[in-house]
């Protein structure tokens, strides 16, 4: 009966939740119809009663009549403890029970609108999953096994990882002592050629004797550090772009502190993406250049571009975006975090000056996915008393970056919340109106199938934005595995379709998958674009020489 109650106990501070919710933005709080809560409850009761028995049948060597399974993909309760005692198996069972009647209850709620039914959802997991027997050391089997085993010598090194982890201010995903910076990841050859208060400018060596008279530009994300791109060299998008035959430059955008507070969205455009194409087409005496934008990245460098156009220059030649919004119409569940009232405290704190800090982000982003990113290393960390696996993709997750807050604000007024970019006209950014329907330059367009970020359908959209000819390659995985995707491993598989004319669902329909890595597709297109070649040449020039190796000190600077 107890843990029937416990379905009602998870309900209730679900309801709680919403209601404290509500009340913050000054709205009632949803009642559930009590007819429909009685048929859930009553449902919950006999499919406990079922599940009950059925346990009692299994201990007396009959088959198991009633058996809940976890949904696909979660692990959770994969260890032969929580089957092998007949309390946990009933225990983690009743649990699953327990979360599908939260799930049903959401349902059933009434909502405002498609995005508060999907806030609800969002909210009833987080409550769920917090609430997992997997959590705790009094409801976890694998704790005590283990503690058993070590003769407590497991639950100590637990409070000492606890301990070291209040000191950070984080929880520890990986062995960060392992990495350094520019020693074992980011180590791809290169110089800083130049630098503002913005960004770092890095010109990497030639790995070819020819490369293509066009050089390419990489924007990556200012949300996060430019080396997931660069991580080490098997798994280094960066060293394949040069190995391609590219001379390759990369903003790596400073980790603003306070001093960059008041920096904002024209900020990083004039000096990210538009000094950069200066500096780059000056240093290699080229009309026109090639450029790549990941993520926000993509969204920064498209909105540039859309600058130079209102200024009557077409500098780059062709344009590839990875996992990138142009249209914010379907944000996925980072949408979820931005509406009205939020947004008007965050303009009203830090929309002026300071900064959207680092552990914000990184919180945002992890309880997208809790049970991977959070859950999991509290019950290994502190509950089994391990130490993280080393693990480089883990290690840059960690390494989290402020946002100056005009420029976040900003962005997320504009983009986010009022989709505008998508509208021809509807934004001035570095005192130009911009319509990104007038880029014509070819654009190659990769969007990752699995992605909680970008939603593939969204970044599909661009289609209907861009002006030039486009390519859109769907990839495996997700909004980082998915573009991490080493060629030289040739893993997963993605999928390519001309039609581009079709909606989303349409084009899936009628594309055809290939194995391996989308790096290579790639490959084959850009050389389209990459003019006569020519003799590599070493990085600099009298005007612009190397100010330090790459990869440069801002890329270093950690949050505080």
């Amino acid at each position: 009966m107890q843990f029937m109650q416990a379905g009602q106990t998870m309900a209730q501070q679900f309801m709680e939740f919403l209601g404290k919710n509500a009340q913050a933005q000054g709205n009632q709080p949803p009642q559930i119809d009590p007819q429909a809560l009685t048929a859930l409850q009553k449902r919950l009761m006999d499919q406990q009663m079922s599940l009950w028995q059925a346990m009692l049948d299994k201990q007396k060597g009959a088959p198991q009549a009633f058996k809940v399974e976890p949904e696909p993909g979660d692990r959770r309760f994969a260890a032969p403890a929580w089957r092998d005692s007949p309390i946990y198996d009933y225990l983690h069972q009743a649990y699953l029970l327990n979360v599908r009647y939260l799930k049903e209850m959401v349902e059933v709620l009434p909502a405002q609108d498609d995005k508060a039914r999907d806030k609800m959802r969002f909210l009833a997991r987080q409550v769920a999953d917090a609430m997992a027997p997997t959590n705790f050391a009094a409801t976890n089997p694998e704790f005590i096994q283990l503690a058993l085993e070590t003769k407590g010598q497991s639950i100590t090194d637990g409070i000492n990882n606890l301990l070291k982890d209040f000191e950070k201010g984080r929880i520890s995903m990986t062995d960060e002592s392992v990495f350094e910076v520019g020693k074992n990841i980011a180590t791809t050859e290169g110089a800083v050629v130049f630098e503002n208060e913005v960004m770092q400018l890095i010109q990497y060596a030639p790995l070819t004797p020819k490369v293509g008279t066009r050089p390419l530009l990489v924007v990556p994300p200012c949300i996060n550090k430019f080396y997931i791109m660069d991580l080490q060299p098997d798994n280094s998008l960066i060293r394949f772009l040069v190995e391609q035959g590219n001379t390759v430059f990369l903003v790596s955008w400073r980790n603003p502190m306070e001093a960059q507070g008041h920096l904002g969205w024209d900020d990083y455009l004039e000096h990210g993406p538009l000094a950069a194409i200066s500096v780059i087409r000056e240093m290699t005496r080229v009309k026109q250049i090639n450029a790549l934008g990941f993520c926000v990245g993509g969204t920064i460098l498209t909105s540039a571009l859309g600058v130079l156009k209102a200024r009557g220059e077409d500098s780059v030649a062709s344009l590839t975006l990875l996992t990138t919004l142009l249209d914010f119409s379907d944000t996925g569940e980072i949408g979820l975090f931005i509406d009205e009232q939020a947004l008007t405290t965050r303009e009203a704190t830090i929309g002026q000056g300071g900064l959207l800090p680092a552990r914000d982000l990184q919180n945002t982003f992890s309880f997208l996915r809790a049970n991977d990113l959070v859950w999991n290393y509290v019950q290994n960390n502190y509950l089994k008393g391990q130490k993280p696996q080393a693990f480089d993709l883990l290690y840059w997750n960690s390494d989290s970056t402020n946002l100056p807050g005009p420029f976040a604000c900003w962005y997320m007024r504009n983009m986010y919340l009022d989709n505008s970019l998508r509208v021809p006209g509807k934004l001035t950014m570095c005192g130009e109106t911009v319509d990104l329907g007038k880029l014509d330059m070819p654009v190659y367009l990769l969007a990752t199938r699995e992605d909680h970020i970008v939603p593939w359908q969204s970044a599909y959209l661009s289609t209907r934005i861009l002006g030039g000819k486009l390519r859109f390659v769907l990839g495996a995985s997700g909004h980082i595995a998915g573009v991490i995707n080493p060629a030289s491993k040739n893993k997963r598989s993605y999928w390519i379709n001309d039609d581009v004319q079709a909606d989303a669902d349409a084009w899936l329909a009628g594309a055809t998958e290939m194995k391996g890595s989308w790096w290579l597709d790639w490959a084959n297109w850009i050389k389209e674009h990459c003019g006569e070649q020519r003799a590599a040449r070493k990085i600099g020039t009298t005007k612009y020489k190397a100010i330090e190796p790459a990869p440069g000190r801002y890329v270093r600077e950690r949050a505080v």
